[in-house]
């Protein structure tokens, strides 16, 4: 399952990420590695970017951009 896919309130761990390169670096910063737990709070007007919680912060990122990081629903 993709992070994508999660809807409002639900809450995913990240298994692995499938992005390369420069994009899978930034991600990695930001804290997308195995095992963070990542919470969709809230889906913008036109429905991207979508708002994420993860390690006690909020990051939106693009459907597309999500897409790239697997994770399995709690």
């Amino acid at each position: 399952m993709n992070l994508d896919q999660l809807n409002v309130g639900e809450t995913g761990e990240v298994v692995r990420i499938k992005a390369k390169g420069p994009f899978k670096k930034r991600l990695l910063e930001m804290g997308f590695i195995a095992g963070a737990r990542v919470k969709v709070i809230k889906y913008a007007p036109l429905k991207d970017p979508v708002e994420y919680e993860l390690k006690g912060y909020h990051v939106s990122l693009r459907h597309e951009e999500a897409q790239q990081i697997e994770i399995k629903k709690l």
